[in-house]
């Protein structure tokens, strides 16, 4: 377990105030935010390069605010992966062990199991000037792993890179968290935390706005910044109800919402943009498959019109004009239908 307690550093003009979070054995910790807003420095200051003016960072209960880097078994991985461009892949995967009096078979027999565990076997007698880049973020990843560390930080490590690679290095993120690898991942990107992390925090101008479960902060953000930032407010967990003729999710295992496409998860979470929600009187003949009738619950103005709370069982929010909510009379306790399409969900996998 790794507790951050009241951790404050002042760098000039930038400050971490206060941060407290708390990381458990196993746990996908995500720290979300814009850039500039102290995500790297709150990595920097867990892996020992940047030492805090106040506060404790706890170990298993053991205080290493002040430890050594080599002596805290805490793993970086850098955005720019940091790669020794005149050694092979395999000398660069093993360079952390120089020192470890090992014999050059046990180096040798470390190296090749990373290697197989991060999908990099044929690798390994290559520069790194002929891979690409999600094979530098795998050797990045190989060569931090070897050292067997109790906490693995992640620094925007799916940054520029092709939807095909992004997948292919969050599924191997996945594997390595299911294996029991405690992370810390820092990320400007919503999707990517909610589809890695089982914690996050959102962090702005250098503290910690608000932590906890995805659903705690999507569903319930404690502020106008996170909710402005997420821009996610009909946010839910699902279970794909396989059994219909079309995939359909079950949200709290009664509100059937069909999808488009194949659900590849059994559970995950559905998003529905506020602004594709169309409201009505009655029920629309129209492409929309989804249709559900309900009551508006609340009216409240915004900058980009009037968002509208409609109960169908579950909260959903609507975005409409002014003008379409004195066309259609809407107050507080009417009934409506709300209508979306299939294609403009998105269901992310848990």
């Amino acid at each position: 377990m790794l507790e951050l307690k009241n951790i404050s550093v002042n760098k000039g003009s930038f400050f971490l105030k206060s941060v407290n979070f708390t990381v458990e054995k196993g746990d996908y910790f995500i720290l979300l935010g814009v850039s500039g807003a102290g995500k790297s420095m709150v990595l920097e200051t867990i892996a020992g390069l940047v030492i805090p003016e106040s506060g404790q960072i706890l170990m298993n209960h053991k205080d290493i605010t002040l430890e050594k880097i080599q002596h805290r078994r805490i793993g970086l991985v850098f955005q720019d992966h940091a790669i020794f461009p005149h050694m092979t892949v395999g000398e660069n995967v093993g360079y952390p062990l120089h020192g470890k009096h090992l014999s050059a078979s046990e180096r040798n027999l470390k190296v090749k199991n990373i290697a197989e565990k991060m999908g990099i076997v044929s690798l390994l007698s290559r520069k790194p000037s002929t891979l690409s880049g999600g094979e530098l973020q795998r050797i990045a990843l190989a060569r931090t792993l070897i050292q067997e560390p109790l906490i693995l930080l992640l620094d925007e490590p799916l940054a520029s890179m092709d939807t095909h690679l992004r997948e292919e290095l969050r599924r191997l993120l996945r594997e390595l968290n299911r294996s029991g690898q405690t992370m810390i991942h820092v990320t400007h990107d919503y999707e990517e935390a909610i589809s890695l992390g089982n914690k996050i925090a959102v962090i702005n101008d250098g503290e910690i706005l608000q932590s906890g479960t995805p659903e705690e902060i999507f569903q319930n953000p404690k502020s106008g910044f996170i909710a402005h930032f997420t821009g996610v407010k009909n946010f839910f967990q699902v279970r794909v109800n396989r059994s219909q003729d079309q995939n359909t999710v079950l949200i709290n295992d009664r509100i059937a919402v069909h999808l488009s496409g194949e659900c590849l998860s059994d559970t995950g979470y559905l998003m529905i943009r506020a602004e594709d929600i169309l409201i009505s009187l009655q029920r629309l003949n129209s492409s929309a498959i989804n249709n559900f009738e309900g009551v508006v619950r609340e009216l409240i103005p915004s900058r980009s019109g009037i968002e509208v709370l409609v109960d169908i069982g579950v909260i959903i929010h609507a975005l409409i004009t002014r003008e379409s909510m004195l066309n259609l009379s809407l107050v507080e306790g009417k009934t409506v239908w709300i209508s979306f399409k299939a294609t403009s969900l998105r269901f992310i996998p848990s």
